[in-house]
């Protein structure tokens, strides 16, 4: 494969090299081309940054007695503007702490990338492998389903999941995967239809390699690279999607997320309180921005064709 083919150029193999130094050599020469992008690096380094809030949340802001994604609720300083002692970042018009929000709404969002990511993941690459490995009725079934889920506009789907299910961040995950896993399916079925194509696999035909051994060890292996790219591209847009579920109100009320805070903050805009809405806006924005800069770099490193699209 393609993937197989650049790396061994990049990086020859040595005599009296081992096959994990080869690969770890590999790795470290794919890491560096990668981030060797002005774009990418940066977009690494502020999900860097993102993720260390998330992870350190309790250590920025302690959590809320009543719950960490709670808000806390500050009466006497309603709508305070950023700056007032004790609210870095101000307060809602319900006096919820800004800065709160955000810090525990970076941990919430990483939990429901993940989940959304790892779950449609997971359920694609299921679906996709039968698929493209067992062939026939099978895939025509299969991806007859895929095409069903693919033609449903985005949101249209996940909104009439978490409207039925009610507004919970479980539902929100499941209404996101619910949606999402239909795109690794086509992805993995298509990449193995190429990959087995590929001489290598008619040579491990030739000497006799079982069919079961010809997949674990040259078809899935070589099928996974896209994968990568499209979860990383999709750990930012679970984010985004997610916050708009939020902000239509899909979101528990109270809850320390992006979106709620930017919903929270429309009235506030025509009355002047522009941080209500601005600084949680900012945070869905850096998100998704950060992993579709990283996407796009693994994406233009790991296959080569697509470089300059």
């Amino acid at each position: 494969m393609w993937f197989n083919a650049v790396r061994a150029e990049r990086a020859p193999v040595l005599v009296g090299e081992g096959p994990l130094r080869v690969k770890t050599r590999r790795l470290m020469g794919t890491t560096k081309e990668v981030f060797s992008r002005g774009s990418t690096a940066f977009g690494a380094t502020t999900i860097i940054l993102l993720l260390a809030m998330a992870i350190f949340a309790p250590l920025i802001v302690p959590e809320n007695p009543r719950g960490a994604f709670q808000m806390p609720r500050d009466l006497s300083a309603v709508a305070a503007p950023p700056g007032t002692e004790g609210h870095l970042l101000g307060t809602t018009r319900l006096g919820g702490d800004v800065l709160y929000g955000i810090v525990w709404g970076a941990r919430l969002s990483l939990q429901l990338s993940i989940y959304v990511v790892v779950g449609a993941a997971t359920i694609g690459l299921i679906v996709g492998s039968t698929a493209g490995i067992v062939g026939g009725k099978v895939d025509a079934i299969l991806m007859r389903v895929v095409d069903v889920f693919l033609s449903i506009p985005t949101l249209v789907f996940p909104l009439a999941i978490a409207a039925v299910l009610g507004p919970s961040f479980a539902n929100i995950v499941v209404a996101l995967m619910a949606i999402m896993w239909a795109r690794y399916a086509r992805i993995i079925r298509s990449q193995i239809l190429q990959v087995r194509e590929e001489d290598y696999v008619d040579a491990a035909k030739a000497i006799g390699d079982s069919r079961f051994g010809i997949i674990r060890r040259d078809i899935l292996p070589n099928s996974f690279t896209p994968v990568a790219v499209q979860g990383t591209l999709d750990m930012g847009h679970a984010v985004l999607l997610g916050a708009t579920l939020a902000f239509i109100g899909l979101a528990v009320a109270g809850q320390a997320e992006w979106g709620t805070l930017v919903s929270e903050g429309q009235a506030d805009i025509i009355a002047g309180r522009w941080w209500t809405s601005t600084f949680p806006g900012l945070m869905v924005f850096l998100w998704a921005l950060s992993f579709n800069l990283v996407g796009d770099g693994l994406r233009d490193v790991l296959d080569p064709r697509t470089e300059g699209r």
